[in-house]
């Protein structure tokens, strides 16, 4: 597990799950992970996230899959990250494959898709991009 990049380490759970063809990933919680999981979501690319026992902190994302068994989501890319930030104003975030896509960001509101902070024009750090 990455402890230095929690949210790569997530998005590197849910790829290797979709290339075993898992129907679910268990991860550890954190409040960020839950808000990623969250809009993931709410924009169809996973079924559902529970948590886990009370005592434990861990979440599980039921994964979703087309009728021909192929993942929902395509590819995932951590775009900021520890060692190289990346920060956009609110003219300057990136649409992902002509809108196909979403752009996840962390702003001074909370952590939103691209289109909702050009809605409310905001900026922020371009934490990862899902297709």
């Amino acid at each position: 597990m990455s402890w230095s990049d929690p949210i790569a380490d997530m998005l590197t759970r849910i790829r290797n799950a979709q290339n075993a063809r898992l129907p679910d990933v268990t991860m550890p919680a954190s409040r960020m992970k839950s808000e990623i999981a969250r809009i993931l979501q709410d924009e169809g690319f996973i079924s559902a996230v529970t948590s886990g026992d009370p005592g434990r902190r861990e979440m599980r994302l039921t994964l979703k899959y087309t009728e021909d068994g192929e993942p929902v989501i395509r590819g995932l890319r951590r775009d900021s990250r520890p060692g190289l930030r990346r920060y956009c104003g609110q003219r300057d975030i990136p649409r992902v494959l002509g809108g196909m896509g979403i752009a996840i960001l962390s702003t001074s509101a909370g952590i939103m898709t691209g289109k909702e902070a050009r809605r409310r024009k905001l900026g922020g750090e371009v934490l990862c991009s899902i297709w």
